[in-house]
């Protein structure tokens, strides 16, 4: 019996001396947790980014992945007995000075089968380059984590299947789509973390808009708030140093422009929100930016009790004519259950300048949607400049929450929200911006609630009018 316990102690022992040096056992446990890391490993995307500030926790997130991947012991995912992946960093140095030295500290040294070297010593790794890692898997067989850099061009990249890629920052575009290629047999996944710091990329365009709205795409902003271990005060200096352009990117992960987004309150795991069925008396108006080479857009806005506005449906084509945009306006007033006049008849707003006549045609847009029992009202308040302001007081309220919710199958505004930039002359870039027209049509065309007076006791009734009386006799001299 003493030995039995003996050895019981014995194993114990061994399991505490091999937590206190396993890094991964430790990730994301105790009092800190990092929700924004947890969100990353527990989405079944394909193709998953995380863009985050500097020191934010992205590059953890990454290395982790693999390990969970090679190991076998994904906590959210069906594992495999053994897999093969890439760690793809910009250069060999930074290689060796960031990927190659997260995944070796959330290695533990018995999970390591080999290791080859590109230089270095295989007895200190973390001092040189890693050609790739064999790691025995938890399931019985092995796994291969490679590592590449970019530095070494597209045709280094090409020939093997493989199960993942973990991009540490962003990749040129050749180099992407030729792993995406590696991932296509084994149906692999493609992860990327990265500070963007390059512009308006092709992760901007192809990742960050989706305009091919890839189902497998998705994404998350991690900043220096998220992480629950940075110091505030050493954040408020850091801050207080860099400029709006280098802010949005280095704190939020944010793509940026030196002239800055026009509404960087907008924040898609907030102000999207997936389709409910709203209550009848929500229902309040349409509004419609007008076009025919152009695309048309017109949505749907419901507002609640509360005054907070819900974006709902979403029409929006390029190339069409006024028959067309009216049937679906049409169909989708019939599919809401839209609230029509007593003659059956839809009522919307419209830019101004649908009042014109042109040159090629005897009437204007409205009379043709008049025609069509769409009753436009081309009375809306056109200036820029309030428009913008009022959509950013619906974005962010001084209490933190937004009077402004969109439902997510309005994916081109919210492409246009994601996209919209500042540019020359102190005007936003006259691109992509038909959804936001007709939405500050709508916004500035209802005044928003004021708050419900308090009600006053009879105390402060009497004292009231105590105070206005001596003012009207010192104004009157009746007090000298």
């Amino acid at each position: 019996m003493r030995e039995i316990v003996e050895s019981i102690l014995a194993i114990e022992r061994e399991q505490k001396k091999r937590r206190r040096g396993d890094a991964l056992a430790k990730y994301n446990t105790g009092e800190k947790i990092h929700q924004k890391q947890l969100a990353f490993h527990r989405c079944s995307k394909r193709n998953r980014w995380v863009f985050g500030g500097n020191r934010s926790g992205k590059t953890e997130c990454g290395a982790v992945e693999c390990v969970y991947m090679a190991r076998g012991i994904h906590p959210y995912r069906e594992n495999k007995s053994g897999v093969c992946g890439w760690v793809v960093s910009l250069s060999a140095q930074v290689q060796r000075d960031v990927a190659q030295k997260k995944i070796l500290r959330y290695l533990r040294k018995d999970w390591i089968e080999e290791i080859v070297m590109i230089s270095g010593r295989k007895d200190r790794p973390e001092d040189g380059v890693i050609d790739f890692i064999r790691v025995k898997s938890a399931l019985g067989g092995t796994s291969v984590i490679g590592f590449k850099s970019c530095d070494q061009g597209r045709e280094k990249f090409q020939g093997t299947s493989l199960d993942f890629v973990w991009f540490d920052e962003e990749p040129p575009k050749d180099i992407y789509l030729e792993c995406r290629m590696r991932v296509l047999d084994k149906k692999g996944d493609i992860f990327g973390t990265m500070t963007p710091l390059k512009g308006f990329t092709f992760v901007y365009h192809d990742i960050f808009l989706n305009p091919k709205k890839d189902p497998e795409i998705w994404y998350e902003f991690m900043e220096w708030a998220d992480n629950p271990y940075l110091d505030k005060a050493e954040i408020a200096a850091i801050e207080g140093g860099l400029d709006e352009a280098a802010l949005q990117a280095r704190r939020y992960g944010r793509f940026a422009a030196a002239e800055g987004l026009v509404y960087p309150e907008f924040d898609e795991s907030i102000h999207v929100i997936e389709p409910f069925a709203i209550p009848k008396e929500w229902q309040d108006n349409i509004s419609i930016d007008p076009g025919l080479n152009n695309p048309l857009s017109a949505h749907w806005y419901a507002v609640d009790f509360d005054d907070n506005v819900y974006v709902v449906y979403e029409h929006f084509a390029a190339g069409r004519d006024v028959d067309y945009h009216a049937a679906e306006i049409k169909r989708i007033c019939n599919l809401l259950g839209w609230k029509l006049d007593k003659q059956g008849r839809v009522h919307a707003l419209i830019d101004s300048a649908a009042k014109q006549r042109t040159l090629s045609g005897v009437k204007s847009v409205c009379e043709l949607f008049y025609e069509r029992n769409i009753l436009v009202n081309p009375n809306v308040n056109k200036d820029l400049f309030s428009g913008i302001a009022r959509v950013k007081s619906y974005l962010k309220q001084d209490n933190g929450l937004p009077n402004l919710y969109i439902f997510s199958n309005c994916t081109e505004l919210i492409k246009e929200l994601k996209g919209y930039y500042w540019g020359g002359g102190d005007a936003p870039k006259k691109v992509d911006d038909h959804a936001l027209d007709e939405m500050r049509y709508y916004l500035m065309s209802k005044p928003k609630k004021q708050p419900v007076a308090p009600v006053k006791s009879p105390v402060q009734i009497d004292k009231e009018k105590r105070i206005r009386t001596i003012v009207d006799r010192r104004r009157g001299g009746g007090l000298g």
